[in-house]
């Protein structure tokens, strides 16, 4: 069932909340699904990276950041855009922001369900692959499959470098697909959730780095899903304007990174 309140639907912004660039990948599927919504995207630039931090410490940030950006957008929807604030924080904040959230959570689920191996690896941060949530997707829908899981901070600085214009070390690459490939069973594996909404970004040269080839999942599709159910109905302006990017730690240095956001549709660029 799809249903939000009427004071959520006052003409506001979707709001889309990560640590960095890694939750353009839900933009962009949200995008395509609700072309006409007005966008803001908040990079928690002063936080970043979150995976590296401890469950306290994320889960006061997210809570903290999203009731200022509430208050000063009102928008009609929050999108927590990764999996660990998502995990750690979701349900911390739903009971006290007077808006939806929508959480990004690790696609086991669809991946499970594709797999004929009945191996799937699990490849995001550090603090979303130790999480009980993680615990609880895999005995619900991955029962019948052997879950690996491996963390990689070196990962997502990757990702973040080539959205900047550079080009990152393979070695991280290789050294991420192999963390999953030579745990037991890791030679069985057909299916990698991405765990990090980073991550999709650098999805070919995962690939291109796995000794065998792989499948990998992430959940962008099933939220944007999830959004324009949650927000059937709206009315959208004709012309939505300009999508806008809000950094936490200042726009000095972004200036490597206002292509990619260009691109991403995000015009506007300010910090917080």
């Amino acid at each position: 069932m799809c249903d939000v309140s009427d004071g959520a639907r006052a003409g506001g912004p979707i709001l889309l909340l990560d640590s960095g660039v890694g939750g353009l990948t839900i933009l962009r599927a949200v995008r395509a699904a609700l072309p006409q919504a007005p966008m803001v995207y908040c990079a928690d630039s002063a936080g970043f990276p979150y995976g590296t931090k401890s469950e306290a410490e994320i889960s006061a940030r997210v809570a903290g950041l999203l009731g200022r950006l509430t208050e000063r957008l009102k928008p009609r929807l929050a999108v927590i855009a990764c999996n660990t604030a998502s995990t750690i924080a979701l349900n911390h904040v739903r009971p006290v922001l007077g808006v939806p959230i929508v959480g990004t959570v690790p696609a086991i689920k669809p991946a499970a369900a594709a797999s004929h191996s009945r191996v799937i690896g699990v490849l995001g941060t550090e603090a979303t692959v130790r999480q009980p949530y993680v615990d609880d997707l895999s005995r619900r829908f991955a029962a019948d499959c052997t879950v690996l899981r491996h963390g990689s901070a070196a990962l997502v600085a990757a990702a973040e470098a080539k959205l900047r214009g550079e080009t990152p070390d393979p070695a991280i690459f290789r050294d991420a697909i192999l963390g999953l490939v030579r745990q037991p069973g890791g030679e069985r594996m057909d299916h990698v959730v991405l765990a990090c909404t980073h991550f999709p970004l650098v999805a070919d040269e995962l690939a291109a780095a796995a000794p065998f080839p792989l499948r990998f999942v992430d959940g962008a599709a099933g939220i944007a899903r999830r959004c324009a159910c949650l927000l059937q109905g709206d009315v959208w302006p004709d012309r939505p304007p300009p999508g806008r990017a809000i950094f936490t730690a200042g726009i000095a240095q972004l200036a490597p990174l206002r292509p990619a956001l260009h691109a991403f549709g995000l015009d506007i660029v300010e910090g917080l």
